[in-house]
């Protein structure tokens, strides 16, 4: 399909050293992804460093612009600003595979690499987790007040216990003790000091 081949950069092409490849991405390129439910309108620019060397190729993508997004509260649309910085690294290898998340292998006759698709994931991820118009975000900072109310609260078993030793510490100095007791008590102390 044409859409992805304008997303290749053709790595056989270039020879050692620094390159940069720009794109422009618009409302089309989101229509391409199939279960694409977040994201329909956007007009960003891409620009990809390629640093190519002898065993492995380091692509750095600079993503800015805006995107259009719903508010999660007043379902109110608005252009909300982008600006990532994401890298890819590439190394040679017998096959290619895909090592970490950072990290994929290509063999040494791959003539492109698409970043279509790596181009789309960086934009999602780069999204915040609560879409909130502008016009509401310091209502946001009000509300966050009041959401600890029925939180979850969590103590640690072995801080409580170092607490109730140094209560019954501070319980022994400050009850008088049995005179009974006295001289067992300074003993136990001379044992442990």
């Amino acid at each position: 399909m044409k859409f992805w081949k304008t997303f290749d950069i053709e790595v056989i092409k270039f020879k050692e050293g620094q390159h940069e490849i720009d794109f422009e991405i618009d409302d089309k390129f989101f229509q391409n992804f199939e279960d694409n439910e977040i994201l329909n309108k956007g007009k960003l620019t891409v620009r990809v460093i390629m640093e190519k060397g002898a065993n492995v190729i380091e692509l750095t993508f600079l993503i800015k612009g805006e995107v259009e997004l719903t508010c999660d509260r007043s379902l109110e649309v608005f252009d909300h600003p982008l600006d990532i910085t994401e890298k890819m690294i590439y190394k040679y290898g017998s096959e290619e595979r895909e090592i970490n998340e950072n990290v994929c292998m290509i063999t040494r006759d791959t003539p492109s690499i698409n970043v279509a698709q790596l181009i789309y994931e960086f934009i999602l991820l780069a999204l915040p987790a609560k879409k909130i118009h502008p016009d509401y975000r310091n209502d946001l900072d009000d509300d966050e007040d009041f959401e600890t109310e029925g939180g979850f609260i969590y103590f640690d078993q072995e801080e409580d216990e170092n607490e109730e030793k140094e209560n019954q510490e501070d319980e022994n100095i400050s009850k008088p003790v049995d005179p009974r007791w006295e001289q067992l008590l300074k003993l136990k102390n001379k044992e442990q000091s």
